[in-house]
């Protein structure tokens, strides 16, 4: 047998197996692959302090002393990936400071403070668009990440209108400024619909008389401090996708992809197992006449009984007359191309059906000459002896039962197995092996 046996039987076992496979688990893999839906639309409801002192200018500010107010707000929200997504802000309340700060010397750079001056500017409304960016989704093994921080940008328009007391000329009536809000926050994760949402935004606006008082340095800002809840909106049981963690999701899909492969070839083993059994019932021999139970038409003769080719009793005499019998090289040239042409499934005893023809001139022969014919398998060392034993005399077996089958007589066939006992090669290199995986015709 030539290296074809193998590289045949291998492609064979694995197509047959993975399409097993796909036709066990098209089903699952279809909707664990699928698109999947989100919730990208959110709302959102907040409250916090509004003060007119930032992390970007203290008590720079035009006025000294801070005093901090209720302020509260809300947000609608649209995610686009999981990384960004575009809010519109709404925002009001009432910013409040003390102790205005006058320039005394501006050459020098002094400051003088007014006691008993204050402002109070009413934000009437403020809405704003901003982008909302996920710094990062800190889950590695959750689909579903419970911390997410993020930072906000964007641009918006306020009506406003500052009271000041204690300042000549302070104060303005209702107006409407530009601003921008710049945030950072971190949202908590407490259920798939909801979040907890901490945040901190200072509001830069484009005007120096937002508290009334114009010092004529820079634009005036504030800050907002707010603790809120996010509700995001649409169908029950699917994840945010601002909090979805893909990489924790492509695990817990490779898990289960894995799991359900290992139970696949499981189940593909067990079914080979049968296959075997079933095989090794089929080529064994009860009644011990010579032919395998598959082509034994007549089961549970009597020892000894003389047999056709079918495993019946032969009608007529039973004395047999041997006549002498010449082995031509033609017929030697009839059984080494079938010895040259068989093959087996892969750690099977089954027949290729390529090596049929050249065993059905050997099966005529047998017929023709009345030969008798010894067939002994072979094995190399590869695996158990008990496993080489076994496998060699069940393929010399199949031999004998598909000769008989074709006609040949059965009790002029001998089929044993020796294993890897008789290696006519070194079984150190793949080429001596392949030599020794052999079944071997003798005529006699």
């Amino acid at each position: 047998m030539n290296s074809k046996i193998t590289k045949s039987a291998m492609i064979l076992s694995l197509v047959g197996l993975s399409s097993g496979l796909f036709a066990q688990d098209s089903t699952s893999a279809a909707d664990r692959f699928s698109k999947k839906d989100f919730r990208t639309w959110s709302i959102g409801l907040h409250g916090g302090m509004l003060t007119p002192h930032t992390v970007f200018r203290g008590k720079n500010n035009d006025f000294s002393t801070p005093t901090e107010n209720w302020g509260y707000g809300g947000y609608i929200k649209k995610q686009i990936i999981p990384s960004f997504g575009v809010q519109a802000d709404f925002l009001a309340g009432n910013v409040e400071g003390l102790r205005a700060t006058i320039p005394s010397n501006t050459a020098a750079g002094t400051s003088t403070e007014i006691a008993d001056s204050r402002f109070k500017s009413h934000v009437e409304w403020a809405a704003s668009v901003s982008g909302n960016f996920t710094i990062a989704n800190l889950s590695m093994n959750q689909k579903r990440s419970v911390l997410s921080p993020y930072v906000t940008g964007g641009i918006g328009y306020m009506s406003s209108n500052a009271e000041t007391t204690g300042i000549v000329g302070g104060g303005k009536g209702y107006t409407e400024d530009w601003f921008v809000p710049i945030g950072a926050g971190l949202k908590f994760g407490l259920t798939k619909a909801v979040n907890l949402d901490l945040g901190y935004t200072v509001n830069f606006v484009k005007d120096d008389n937002f508290d009334g008082y114009v010092s004529g340095n820079r634009n005036d800002n504030f800050s907002y401090a707010h603790a809120g809840i996010e509700i995001a909106l649409g169908k029950k049981g699917t994840s945010q996708l601002a909090n979805y963690s893909a990489v924790a999701a492509l695990r817990e899909a490779s898990a289960a992809e894995s799991a359900e492969l290992r139970r696949a070839l499981s189940t593909a083993e067990q079914n080979a197992a049968r296959d075997r059994e079933a095989l090794m019932q089929e080529l064994g021999d009860d009644d011990n006449d010579g032919v395998a139970n598959k082509f034994d038409k007549c089961a549970g003769t009597t020892a000894g009984t003389v047999v056709d080719g079918s495993g019946c009793p032969l009608k007529g005499p039973t004395t047999v007359v041997r006549e002498r019998v010449i082995v031509t090289e033609a017929d030697r040239k009839v059984v080494n191309e079938a010895i040259k042409n068989l093959e087996f499934e892969l750690g099977k005893a089954t027949i290729a059906s390529k090596s049929y023809s050249t065993l059905d001139r050997v099966a005529a022969l047998l017929v023709e000459k009345n030969f008798s014919l010894k067939l002994a398998g072979h094995t190399d060392n590869t695996g158990s002896m008990a496993l080489n034993l076994r496998l060699s005399k069940d393929r010399a077996e199949a031999v004998k039962a598909y000769l008989v089958s074709k006609g040949a007589n059965a009790s002029r066939i001998e089929a044993t197995g020796y294993g890897p006992n008789q290696p006519i090669a070194s079984n150190a290199t793949a080429e001596g092996r392949q030599q020794n995986r052999r079944v071997e015709f003798s005529l006699f």
